[in-house]
């Protein structure tokens, strides 16, 4: 994976060097908009189970206190924070991850500690791949949060495609942990272990390009 690896560091500089501008309005934006910072660092799991700070802009009110999971439409998600989630805006400052080889421009969303703790077997092929800012996995629910707020409406409605499981006393933010731990995260693991087995360099530039004009590719035998 050298070719990757050259592409994320001559990549990442020339974005940062030709996007500071739209870097810097979005930062002014923020400063305006949302009192607090403008960067929100979060501790993440690497390559190995190493554990790094990664960078977005701040999208959501401080101290929220909320779930780790996010839900499309929830307070705590600023109006301003939701355009930047929108257009992935607030991913830019990840530049700077991949620069400094924390992170690569395709490859599995970091996780929160935890979760790769829960990795077993051959899915701890996983923690081989540096996280990236796109690539299958995040290309397949790049509507994570609104397909988190559908669920959770519909289980409060009284629609339930899983009659094995209790809803009746759980929070919304339970059911989002309980929809994301069981349904979304176990098909994400699946994805990116097919993509660390399979991996193509050509496929990563078609995910990259995917995702800044938000079209849909095959890639397993689906469109992601």
């Amino acid at each position: 994976m050298f070719l990757k690896f050259l592409f994320d560091r001559i990549v990442s500089l020339f974005g940062l060097v030709f996007l500071w501008p739209l870097l810097l309005i979005v930062a002014v934006l923020i400063r305006l908009k949302m009192p607090g910072p403008i960067i929100f660092t979060q501790k993440r799991v690497g390559k190995g189970g190493k554990v790094f700070n990664c960078h977005k802009f701040r999208t959501m009110k401080v101290n929220h206190g909320g779930s780790t999971v996010s839900v499309a439409g929830e307070s705590r998600i600023t109006p301003l924070g939701a355009k930047l989630r929108r257009y992935k805006l607030d991913e830019l400052p990840g530049l700077w991850d991949v620069l400094v080889g924390n992170m690569s421009f395709v490859g599995p969303r970091p996780d929160v500690p935890g979760y790769a703790d829960k990795l077993e077997g051959e899915d701890r092929d996983v923690l081989k791949l540096r996280p990236g800012i796109t690539g299958p996995a995040s290309l397949k629910y790049r509507n994570e949060e609104e397909m988190i707020a559908t669920f959770v409406q519909e289980i409060k409605s009284g629609k339930n495609i899983y009659p094995n499981v209790d809803f009746t006393n759980m929070s919304d933010d339970d059911i989002a942990l309980w929809y994301n731990d069981n349904i979304i995260y176990p098909d994400k693991v699946r994805i990116n272990c097919y993509y660390y087995r399979n991996y193509s360099f050509v496929k990563d530039i078609q995910m990259i390009f995917a995702t800044v004009l938000g079209k849909q590719i095959e890639y397993d035998g689906e469109m992601i």
